[in-house]
């Protein structure tokens, strides 16, 4: 047998965080607020129109290889009725296996070894992979904390004659934080100037709260030519199992996206594609009502950790806020308590220092994903103040 089996570079990512730490909440019974999905399901009319076609016959077969043409045709008309967009649905959009795979198909058919690609630190875990995947060089610009806003002096320094991409994930995971358009602005004008290609992943662009709206940065001046967009129906209809995604961009990038696409999942979903088409037509109401219901989710969360000693950056969008270790900052770093949370106080949390290249960025700082019911939430918070108050108890402190 062959001594050498997985190659060096995806040795790093033997290991999930994500399944790591949901593996434990089931191991030891603990209130999973670390890996991010509803615990209830999304509308009903979407789980209809799949169950229907799946009756009838439509799509349980292969679907077309870059997604079926009434999709596409509604993605297309979600992008022009939401940021004035438009964009052709013949050439202009790709149905992906969520929005995991727009991202890595992009990167891999973008990137090469040589190239580097710019993310904002803490970035999502599969940035890493999908960068290391393409043979390119990841390299770090901070999202400082403790408000995690861009460095975008950093930013500007970072940029290289090999520079060929700057992947933008806004709103942004795992910090909560919503890139406002000046800051959007001034990515967009560096891309502009390098002639670099921008990956942007909006997979929560409908999940923004407090008058801080999602500004696509395709829709700033001279960007929709060199942007790749990426769109998640996990995430915009609470349906994280279905995976459908989607990539929206000009022509001569799509084509590129779907050429590695089809050899990787070739085609995945038909009878939930069906139901996203339906579901990407609701109407505002719907769109409203979720995200007020996520931004109620985020107060119970974020009152409830203050209420017991955490400092909470004010989330702006995601399924996520973040916070510093609070009343367990005895602990050396976030990682080290977040792998005794769930025995110690029966709640799961993740570390912001796996997003990072930089200890500094996210070692204080631990993850909490609000999209859970809200006695779920009142739930977690009074494990929090249990696991203190017995130990505080044992010590002797009244």
């Amino acid at each position: 047998m062959p001594e050498r089996t997985l190659v060096p570079r995806m040795e790093p990512y033997v290991h999930s965080i994500f399944g790591r730490m949901s593996a434990l909440a089931l191991e030891v019974g603990a209130i999973n607020l670390g890996q991010g999905f509803p615990d209830t399901d999304g509308p009903d009319l979407l789980k209809q129109v799949a169950m229907e076609c799946i009756h009838d016959g439509r799509g349980n077969q292969y679907p077309p290889a870059h997604g079926l043409p009434d999709l596409r045709l509604a993605i297309a008309e979600h992008q022009e009725r939401f940021y004035g967009l438009r964009v052709d649905p013949a050439t202009e959009v790709c149905v992906t296996t969520g929005a995991s795979e727009a991202i890595g198909a992009a990167l891999l058919s973008l990137c090469e070894a040589g190239d580097e690609v710019i993310v904002f630190e803490p970035w999502f875990d599969i940035y890493a992979v999908g960068i290391d995947l393409a043979g390119a060089t990841r390299v770090s610009v901070p999202l400082r904390p403790p408000d995690f806003r861009p460095d975008l002096d950093a930013l500007r320094d970072a940029i290289t004659p090999r520079t060929r991409m700057i992947l933008l994930n806004s709103p942004h995971n795992p910090t909560g934080v919503v890139f406002t358009r000046d800051e959007l602005q001034t990515v967009a004008d560096l891309a502009i100037e390098h002639d670099l290609i921008v990956l942007s992943d909006e997979a929560y662009e409908h999940l923004w709260y407090d008058g801080s709206p999602h500004v696509p940065i395709s829709t700033l001046p001279g960007m929709f030519e060199r942007t790749v967009s990426v769109g998640s129906a996990g995430k915009s209809f609470s349906f994280t199992g279905w995976k459908v995604g989607w990539a929206t961009g000009p022509a001569r990038l799509i084509r590129a996206v779907r050429t590695v696409r089809q050899h990787l999942s070739f085609v995945s979903g038909g009878p939930f594609q069906y139901a996203v088409a339906a579901g990407l037509r609701m109407g505002d109401d719907y769109f409203d009502s979720f995200r007020h219901d996520l931004q109620h989710k985020r107060d119970i969360l974020t009152d409830g950790l203050r209420g017991i000693g955490f400092e909470v950056v004010d989330s702006q969008g995601t399924y996520f806020l973040t916070s510093d270790l609070g009343p367990f900052s005895d602990y050396p770093d976030a990682l080290t308590l977040a792998e005794d949370l769930p025995e110690r106080a029966g709640v799961v949390a993740i570390p912001h220092q796996v997003f990072c290249d930089d200890p500094d960025i996210g070692e204080r700082a631990l993850r909490w994903a609000f999209c859970k019911r809200p006695e779920v939430l009142e739930e977690a918070v009074d494990r929090l103040r249990a696991a203190l108050s017995r130990e505080r108890a044992d010590r002797g402190e009244w």
